[in-house]
């Protein structure tokens, strides 16, 4: 991943936007922090997909509640 300054964006942005089109994803910093993320369209990136991943690993392990059915009237105060 290749990282660049907000300043440098803004001076290089049709050449960035070359990059990201060829598959290369951007982080821009603002006085050395991350700010923004210039990734192709449609493609998650590897970030994404682990955290999917671990979500659902994480959901699926939790316990099955076995609650008993609530009719939607008993939701509602009279």
């Amino acid at each position: 991943m290749k990282t660049v300054t907000a300043a440098e964006a803004n001076r290089q942005f049709s050449k960035i936007l070359r990059q990201v089109r060829g598959g290369e994803t951007v982080l821009v910093t603002s006085h050395g922090e991350p700010v923004a993320t210039i990734a192709p369209a449609g493609a998650p990136d590897a970030a994404q997909r682990l955290a999917k991943q671990r979500l659902i690993k994480h959901l699926r392990a939790q316990p099955t509640l076995n609650l008993p059915r609530i009719a939607r009237d008993e939701l509602y105060d009279d």
